[in-house]
């Protein structure tokens, strides 16, 4: 079945960090089976707190999904995206 990483941001801390997790994150895909659905694009919240901006990512499976992000190189690149903001992050298994 299909897995999506959803991944939320709740408040940017350091812009600079940010932008360098930005030009990280594209290598960090290269041999991994990962669709980005929806990159940061317009959002409506319709309930709970307000968040800055949202990134859906589709896989084929949650091994899929669980090996991108706990790769090595996704890793190296999230320390920058730790250090640029506040995230909510959620792996969810879809349908067919």
């Amino acid at each position: 079945m299909p897995a999506y990483i959803i991944f939320t941001r709740i408040t940017t801390i350091d812009q600079k960090e940010l932008e360098k997790y930005w030009s990280l994150i594209g290598e960090t895909m290269k041999g991994h089976p990962i669709e980005v659905l929806f990159p940061y694009g317009d959002f409506e919240v319709l309930e709970g707190d307000q968040i800055q901006g949202v990134v859906v990512a589709k896989f084929p499976d949650m091994e899929s999904a669980r090996k991108w992000y706990f790769g090595k190189p996704y890793q190296e690149a999230a320390a920058h995206r730790k250090a640029g903001a506040i995230y909510n992050g959620v792996l969810v298994e879809g349908i067919v």
